[in-house]
């Protein structure tokens, strides 16, 4: 075996056990979603079942149903992301175009804001919303996910924004266009691709979140990701539930990553734009 292929071999070697270690949790929750409870406790595990919708049928129309708290996930994930985007992009591109006094301030404020540990500012947003009346809706859970999702989708849009010629601005203001204008119809379209990773990102930031979520939800509105632990108690964990609750919770990522899988690696790719604007 010559000293290339050897190479190749390792190489694909290394991919298929990173590939079998990401992907093992994710089929073995397939798996177990499939099961009974007495074959998902059984010793040593079961690779062949009769496979069962059981839990499925459970956790979607049984007594404790998650369909509210799926619905609850869209509501704030979607409303998440849309509050994001529509501050986002007008912030991103002031930090990336604009000369301003304490514009260099303000970009490191943004990235400040990311180094903050949840775990520290938990208990002062709590006792915020508390104070208001927003604890346990809506609108008080997507106000605290702003708080970490806008600084991240402002820092992510400006390096797309930086990346755009000024040449393309320059040209539409002789043109007479202003500069929202501008904006709209010249430089957002350069950075579509840029706009669907950030609301991938953003969205799945959302969805995913869990510790704001646990102590800001109640029993009005309660995410998903902390509705899972209906199925977990002192007495027992109901495995094959748990594991179909996972499922479903992952579909709606999975879904998204392919659909917007095109703009994704568009919007990565953005910044190989010759003759970026940056000054």
């Amino acid at each position: 075996m010559t000293a290339k292929r050897l190479r190749v071999f390792a190489l694909l070697a290394i991919s298929t056990i990173f590939l079998l270690a990401w992907a093992f949790p994710i089929i073995w929750s397939v798996l177990n979603s499939l099961k009974t409870d007495s074959d998902v406790l059984a010793y040593p595990p079961k690779l062949v079942f009769t496979p069962t919708l059981e839990a499925y049928r459970d956790v979607l129309f049984g007594s404790g149903s998650i369909l509210p708290n799926l619905l609850s996930s869209v509501i704030i994930s979607v409303g998440t992301t849309i509050v994001t985007m529509l501050m986002a992009v007008p912030a991103a591109y002031a930090l990336a175009r604009l000369r301003f006094r304490g514009k260099r301030f303000a970009g490191f404020y943004v990235l400040a804001t990311q180094m903050l540990p949840p775990v520290g500012i938990i208990i002062p947003y709590f006792l915020v919303l508390r104070n208001i009346g927003w604890i346990d809706t809506y609108q008080g859970i997507i106000l605290i996910y702003l708080s970490f999702s806008l600084p991240f989708a402002i820092w992510l849009l400006v390096s797309y924004f930086e990346d755009i010629p000024f040449e393309m601005e320059e040209a539409a203001y002789l043109d007479g266009a202003s500069r929202l204008k501008t904006l709209w119809r010249i430089i957002i379209p350069q950075v579509r691709g840029g706009i669907a990773v950030t609301i991938v990102f953003v969205f799945l930031n959302a969805w995913n979140e869990f510790l704001f979520a646990v102590v800001l939800s109640g029993n009005t509105v309660r995410p998903v990701t902390v509705a899972m632990f209906n199925f977990v108690s002192v007495e027992q964990t109901l495995w094959a539930k748990l594991a179909a609750v996972s499922v479903l919770a992952m579909l709606p990522v999975v879904v998204l990553g392919v659909v917007a899988q095109k703009h994704i690696v568009k919007g990565l790719t953005v910044g190989a734009v010759k003759g970026g604007g940056r000054r």
